[in-house]
């Protein structure tokens, strides 16, 4: 409608004109509302930062992108900025001819109704720099200016009583049309002051212009089954809670201060050892699920500071503590990777290759893009990263069995990663890890996520005893140092919106320091999901492989491939509220058929805010 005015109001006369502005510019000044996603860690092509996504951004095509939780928030700092900012630096500069608009041709569709209002009225102002700016949205200042312009023409024009004087129909037009939109104009009065109401409110009680929160709870009801997992555990609620504070100083970083507390405990699976005796809940980590790490009691720890920023072309990455590979090194595993959240699969398992579970704590990475995208070569990434365990800790406690520490002389693990974009469909990647680790160390420790044991040994975040404990003299039983060089390849393959196939294998050799403590360990997984299954968010998801396992070297009877399959279907309630029952099915537990097939039953419900 407001169209239309404008073009009969620049037949008739200024004055309807100036009326049709008037109209027109309450559409354009009525306030906007807009919702921005906020998720931890998404995965897309582009190669600058949100509060929410990790260096591993520009390593993933966007069809391959994880799914996950949105939470939608009002921007109003955005809407308070653009309203302050309003006008400033648009001085304008009156021209007496429309050929004076570099950006304004005789075969633009206004051309002569720019011509009329320039050369013929004179009162429509461009830019200093010689341009109209035509296909953007109108100011306040520049609907006042220009107004003011054809007010000052129309008084002129009433002074010199020529021949195009206004005429009565054109007053009358006039008359009509601001009593026809009396109504919009108040409700536009009304909505501005309310705006400047809220404005001066958040102003006033904002709690900080540069750090937004997102917070993530977990709720979780689970059991072991089975002749020897059944006896062993009783039915537990358990909880875990994050609260991420993410700071942005110039809107293509990102600082991530998180705070966690949960009290969720691994599940026992009944393991027998060589001798028929229970190992206990420690002799395997089989049964491992995402929301078991970090059990502190509920109480409120820092366990995550990091800083992403771009450098150049590349990305950086600094963890201060609680870093992990799969913070900035692309897992290729869309679906089931949540980093460790509430959202992806149940299992650490199922969530992402091992490789990215070696070592952990603080350290430094940079992620290179490479590729232009022309052919079927689409943006891809090398990828370096070094974290260490022990790094904020001069010197080793008297008695402790590794006395190694520092950035440089304690446990660390250097990833060296190469990831390609195959098409819009295709992702695959190439990961080296060399690691150190100290006497009694674990290899898939995950920097000491998951705590200590007993002994004060980092406890594994996934698969058995036997391909994590490290150093380990077969006939003494003495611990000593070993260091590890590990190989994985992953692969993630979309071939519709509606279906995501992913998958990785990794080898592991582990040379001690001592003798007889060399060993090779091996890891592979498959995984199938169908993303909006049934509703929009929903993702059913079916895994099955290998857990981390070591035969050569494991005592006799404990010498079988331990399998997981895992099923889960993720039921989206609302934008920040998802349900999600799974079962976790282990046969040899301990990698011993000897051992009763476990059954793990979940129900796990995920809050975001």
């Amino acid at each position: 409608m407001s169209k239309n005015i404008l073009w009969k109001s620049l037949v008739i006369s200024p004055a309807v004109l100036g009326a049709a502005l008037l109209v027109s510019s309450s559409a354009y000044a009525a306030p906007s509302t807009t919702t921005t996603e906020v998720a931890k860690a998404e995965t897309s092509t582009t190669t600058e930062f949100s509060a929410a996504t990790p260096i591993e951004a520009v390593q993933t095509p966007d069809l391959l992108a994880q799914a996950q939780p949105q939470q939608t928030e009002v921007n109003t700092l955005d809407q308070i900025n653009k309203y302050s900012n309003e006008g400033k630096g648009n001085t304008q500069a009156q021209v007496t001819s429309v050929s004076q608009f570099s950006d304004v041709q005789p075969t633009d569709w206004a051309f002569q109704a720019l011509q009329s209002l320039v050369e013929r009225y004179g009162c429509i102002a461009g830019y200093p720099n010689g341009t109209y700016r035509g296909n953007r949205a109108l100011t306040r200042y520049e609907f006042a200016a220009g107004l003011n312009a054809c007010l000052d023409r129309v008084n002129e024009l009433i002074a010199t009583a020529t021949a195009d004087l206004v005429t009565k129909e054109d007053l009358a037009t006039l008359q009509r049309l601001q009593e026809e939109f009396s109504a919009e104009l108040a409700t536009l009065r009304g909505r501005v002051d309310a705006l400047e109401a809220r404005t001066a409110e958040l102003e006033a009680n904002q709690f900080s212009t540069t750090t937004k929160l997102v917070g993530e709870a977990i709720f979780a009801v689970t059991d072991a089954f089975g002749d020897d997992a059944g006896d062993r555990n009783n039915t537990v609620f358990q909880n875990r809670v994050r609260l991420d504070l993410q700071t942005s100083f110039t809107g293509k970083d990102v600082l991530h201060t998180r705070l966690s507390a949960g009290n969720a405990n691994r599940l026992d699976l009944g393991t027998r050892d060589a001798a028929g005796n229970f190992a206990g809940p420690n002799g395997t980590f089989e049964g491992t699920q995402t929301f078991n790490i970090g059990n502190n009691n509920n109480n409120v720890v820092l366990d995550w500071l990091a800083y992403y920023v771009p450098v150049g072309p590349a990305n950086l990455y600094v963890a201060a503590t609680g870093g992990i590979h799969s913070d900035y090194a692309a897992t290729n595993n869309p679906y089931f990777e949540d980093y460790d959240g509430g959202n992806g699969a149940l299992s650490t398992f199922a969530s992402e290759s091992p490789i990215y579970r070696i070592g952990g704590g603080a350290g430094a990475a940079l992620s290179i893009p490479f590729g232009k995208g022309g052919g079927i070569l689409k943006p891809s990434s090398v990828t370096v990263g070094y974290l260490a365990s022990e790094a904020n800790r001069p010197s080793a406690a008297a008695g402790e069995i590794s006395q190694g520490t520092g950035l440089f002389e304690g446990n660390y693990a250097a990833l060296g990663q190469v990831n390609f974009n195959l098409g819009e469909r295709i992702a695959l990647a190439a990961t080296y890890v060399h690691a150190y680790h100290g006497a009694g160390s674990t290899l898939f420790d995950g920097g000491g996520i998951a705590g200590t044991d007993v002994n004060g040994r980092n406890l594994g975040v996934v698969g058995t005893s036997q391909a994590n404990v490290l150093g380990v003299n077969r006939v003494t039983g003495t611990q000593s140092a070993s260091s590890s060089n590990s190989y994985g390849a992953s692969l993630a393959f979309r071939p519709s919106d509606k279906l995501s196939i992913s998958g990785f294998v990794s080898y592991h050799d582990i040379t001690g320091y001592g003798s007889n403590d060399d060993k090779e360990a091996w890891s592979y997984g498959l995984g199938v999901a169908l993303p909006d299954f049934g509703k929009k968010g929903n993702v059913l998801g079916i895994f099955a492989g290998a857990e981390p396992y070591s035969l050569a070297n494991a005592g006799r009877g404990n010498r079988d491939v331990p399998y997981h399959i895992e099923g889960f279907y993720k039921y989206r309630v609302s934008d920040n509220i998802s349900i999600t029952p799974g079962v976790i099915w282990l046969t040899a537990p301990g990698q011993s058929s000897n051992n009763n097939d476990a059954f793990i039953g979940t129900l796990r419900t995920t809050f975001t805010f």
